[in-house]
């Protein structure tokens, strides 16, 4: 393994621990520790239960993308490889979507690089999503985003900004068109990617159970953290806090590994716009992350241990 490698795994670890230490200065440890005892666990267990079946949907959407390869990987391989995905992520960044692929190719034999292109589509159509979402949470949440911006910043400021961003785009578009090397040409090749990846959706044979399940899956990421909201006694949260709050703690997740440290403070930062105080904001930040933590760990082990024990009449 060279120093690149390394620092990519090293590097997100601490950054983790970094921001661990920040968020618990926050809030005293026997405070936290105390949320966790007085939380009701039956909402959180209602969350999680939301978070599996998005993890069972993933799964089986998986099957409408090999499909057209000629490839019908059992369910069950299916749901232990993808769980068996998040919790690799966990240690490396981005690794997940490998180790996910290569546990089909060792037992359902789909070639390594035809599993992993099914898995970049659906990132595409994952990452669609979360602009839908954002979307959404700017069109219910208009007026407060636009109060918030214009008490905080000029709004002539922000009226030049925003022409000068329209301009910026354009012209940084009409380089990347002409882009023929270099770094223009990656990112011309990566949004090319995209928009052929969407549009291959709707070519797709089964595309509307495939535009079901991806919906169901984010539909079940947002109940999953509105679920976990009544954890904490007191705790109220505005729909349109839930979504940003929930926008805050996905993007987070791609900072460091599963969001370690920064989770909770991305969270509680989100929920401070809402006025929620920052006590129970970063304990519901920090219940939220381990729940999800936890269940990725013991599911993702426990698919880790039966992948080959339901698998041993193949060859690996």
């Amino acid at each position: 393994m060279n120093i690149k490698k390394i620092l990519k795994v090293v590097l997100p670890l601490i950054l983790g621990g970094i921001l661990v230490w920040y968020s618990i200065s926050k809030i005293s440890f026997p405070v936290l520790v105390s949320y966790f005892k007085e939380a009701k666990y039956q909402w959180i267990f209602l969350g999680l239960f939301f978070g599996i079946l998005s993890h069972l949907s993933r799964a089986y959407r998986w099957k409408f993308m090999l499909a057209p390869l000629g490839y019908t990987p059992r369910f069950t391989n299916s749901v232990l490889a993808v769980l068996v995905g998040y919790l690799v992520n966990l240690a490396v960044p981005r690794a997940g979507e490998v180790s996910r692929a290569y546990a089909l190719t060792n037992y359902e034999n789909v070639p390594f690089e035809k599993g992993f292109g099914t898995i970049v589509a659906e990132r595409i159509a994952d990452l669609i999503m979360m602009l839908l979402i954002v979307a959404l949470t700017l069109f219910v949440q208009f007026d407060f985003i636009y109060n918030l911006l214009t008490e905080n910043f000029n709004p002539a400021k922000i009226g030049i900004g925003f022409v000068f961003l329209v301009i910026a785009f354009f012209v940084f578009s009409s380089f990347v068109k002409k882009a023929t090397s270099g770094i223009l040409l990656k990112i011309k090749t990566f949004i090319l990617g995209v928009v052929e990846g969407a549009t291959s959706i709707f070519k797709m044979k089964n595309k509307w159970p495939f535009i079901f399940h991806t919906i169901f899956i984010w539909v079940m990421y947002v109940a999953m953290f509105w679920a976990t909201v009544p954890a904490i006694d007191g705790l109220e949260i505005p729909f349109g806090g839930i979504l940003i709050g929930f926008i805050a703690g996905g993007f987070s997740i791609a900072a460091t590994n599963g969001g370690i440290g920064i989770y909770p403070i991305a969270v509680a930062g989100a929920l401070a716009l809402f006025n929620v105080e920052t006590e129970p904001a970063t304990a519901f930040g920090w219940i939220m992350w381990t729940a999800q933590t936890a269940m990725i760990i013991v599911f993702g082990g426990v698919a880790f241990i039966l992948l080959p024990i339901l698998n041993k009449n193949k060859n690996v």
